[in-house]
C-alpha cells in the first residue's frame, strides 16, 4: 500500500520532450510495484527511507538522496524497506530527444541510478507540476518549463554509480529479454527464445530462475500482462485489440491470463484505474496545501 498523489496527462503539444505524469508517494513497509514494463521513461527520486530497485540484470539497494531511471519496455521491480519504507517523487516523460537528454545526465541502461543533493528543488518542482492539472495552454507551457527545470536541477551534481560487470549469464538474460521486448506482440514461445539464443530450454529455465526468480514463461506472461495494463490504463482500445497487441490472438485466453496474473478481468481493471486516477487528481489540492505548509515552515525555520 502507498499514499500516492498523481497527475496524469493524456497528450502534449510538445514532441521533443514532454511530461506524461508525475507524483509523490509515501509507501507502507514492503510496498512494491511490478514486475512491470512501462511505455515511458520514469525518474524516481527518494526523499527519505530506503528500498531496492531491480532491473532485468541488477538489483540496487537505495536510500534518501538517490534515484533511479526506468526505461520504456524494460521489466523492473522496486520495493520499500520493511523497517524504513521510502517516500519518493517521480516524473514520467517521453519525446523524440528524451534518450539524448538523459545521456546529458549520464543516465542510460548501463547507469540507471544516481545521487543528487537537489532533493528540495526536485520536490518543489514536482509540487508545482501537480498544480498544473486543468489542461489549459498555460498549464501545458508551465509543465514544459518545469520539466526542463527538473533536468537542469539534476544536471547540477548528479553522481552515478559504477557500471556493473556483465557475466555470461547476464549476457544471455539481456539478449533473451531484448528478444521478448521486440517480439512479445507475436505468438512467440519459450522454445523460440531458446532457439534465438542457441541454448536448450532447460538451460534457459535455469538462467531465468537464477537471475529473476521466475521461469521464462512466467516472465513472458508478466511482460505481456504488464504491457496490457498500460494499454488498458491509457487508451480506449477494445479488449480484443489490447489482447492482439500483447501477443494473444484469442481474447478469452488473454482475459484468463490477465485475471490469473492480476486477480481481476481486463474490463474491471480499466474501470478501477480511471476511478483511482480521478480520485488522485481530486486529492491533489489537499496534498499540495499540506506540502505548501511544510515549505513555509521550513523557510521560517531557515530565517531563524
Amino acid at each position: 500500500m502507498e499514499n500516492a498523489f498523481v497527475l496524469e496527462l493524456s497528450e502534449s503539444k510538445f514532441k521533443d520532450l514532454f511530461v506524461c505524469f508525475c507524483g509523490y508517494s509515501q509507501c507502507r513497509p514492503l510496498h512494491g510495484f511490478g514486475p512491470a514494463v512501462r511505455p515511458n521513461y520514469i525518474i524516481h527520486y527518494i526523499i527519505d527511507g530506503k528500498g531496492f530497485y531491480q532491473t532485468e540484470n541488477c538489483k540496487y539497494h537505495m536510500g534518501a538522496g538517490e534515484g533511479f531511471l526506468i526505461e520504456p519496455d524494460v521489466m523492473t521491480y522496486y520495493q520499500a524497506d520493511r523497517d524504513d519504507p521510502w517516500s519518493y517523487l517521480w516524473i514520467g516523460f517521453s519525446g523524440r530527444h528524451a534518450k539524448e537528454y538523459l545521456e546529458d545526465l549520464g543516465l542510460n541502461s548501463r547507469h540507471p541510478t544516481f545521487r543528487s543533493e537537489q532533493g528540495k528543488e526536485l520536490r518543489k518542482l514536482v509540487l508545482q507540476m501537480l498544480k498544473c492539472s486543468d489542461g489549459s495552454i498555460t498549464s501545458q507551457y508551465q509543465l514544459q518549463s518545469l520539466l526542463y527545470a527538473f533536468f537542469a536541477a539534476l544536471s547540477k551534481d548528479t553522481q552515478h554509480g559504477s557500471e556493473p560487470p556483465q557475466s555470461r549469464e547476464n549476457f544471455y538474460i539481456e539478449r533473451a529479454i531484448g528478444y521478448i521486448r521486440n517480439n512479445y506482440s507475436s505468438e512467440i514461445k519459450v522454445t523460440d527464445i531458446a532457439d534465438y539464443l542457441c541454448v536448450n530450454r532447460s538451460y534457459l529455465y535455469k538462467l531465468f530462475q537464477s537471475s529473476l526468480q521466475m521461469s521464462p514463461q512466467e516472465f513472458l506472461t508478466r511482460f505481456r500482462i504488464s504491457r496490457a495494463k498500460e494499454l488498458l490504463s491509457t487508451t480506449r482500445l477494445s479488449i480484443e485489440h489490447v489482447a492482439s497487441s500483447c501477443g494473444y490472438q484469442n481474447a478469452l485466453v488473454f482475459s484468463k491470463a490477465f485475471k490469473r496474473t492480476t486477480g481481476c478481468i481486463p474490463t474491471l481493471y480499466r474501470t478501477e484505474h480511471f476511478q483511482t486516477t480521478r480520485k488522485n487528481l481530486e486529492d491533489n489540492k489537499e496534498f499540495i496545501e499540506e506540502l505548501m505548509k511544510e515549505e513555509s515552515l521550513w523557510k521560517l525555520h531557515q530565517r531563524r
